[in-house]
């Protein structure tokens, strides 16, 4: 079985709402999956956006620890991780070096974005600390992916 990422709030491909944007109240999407391999120990989240423009994609957000016995995120887990996401959920940092998570809102005039929500399945627990961001956390799983799941939206 693959792994799955879906939203209520949004399908593959399609404009994200504005209620999860910076445009908006920039608050992240509820998430949900399904197809986590069963030998796996726990998750990580990534968002990005390849079509910023810079050099690496922008980060909007880095989430790891997530029991691999979770099947969702709820709305708004990305923005006060200690009451909405499971217990033990670290946030990492996004490219504005803060913690958690931070709507899109391209450049006036840029064009379409495309949003990657990519979920990993780990066959281990990371041995980290709160606050990594993505390079960290991909150095940390490299090795270790079980299986990826993902999600984009547009905006």
């Amino acid at each position: 079985m693959s792994l799955t990422v879906t939203s209520d709030s949004f399908a593959h491909g399609q404009r994200i709402p504005t209620k999860f944007t910076g445009d908006g109240q920039n608050i992240s999407p509820g998430l949900r999956w399904t197809g986590v391999p069963q030998q796996a120990a726990e998750l990580a989240l990534i968002v990005d956006d390849p079509d910023a423009p810079m050099a690496e994609p922008f980060v909007h957000w880095v989430l790891y620890k997530i029991p691999a016995s979770a099947t969702a995120l709820p709305e708004g887990a990305g923005n006060d991780a200690k009451s909405k996401a499971p217990p033990g959920v670290m946030q990492g940092r996004n490219s504005i070096k803060k913690p958690g998570y931070l709507g899109p809102a391209p450049p006036r005039g840029h064009g379409t974005h495309h949003y990657h929500f990519r979920l990993y399945a780990l066959d281990k627990p990371l041995d980290v600390h709160a606050g990594l961001e993505k390079t960290a956390l991909l150095a940390a799983m490299s090795g270790h992916v079980l299986d990826e799941g993902e999600l984009v939206g547009i905006y």
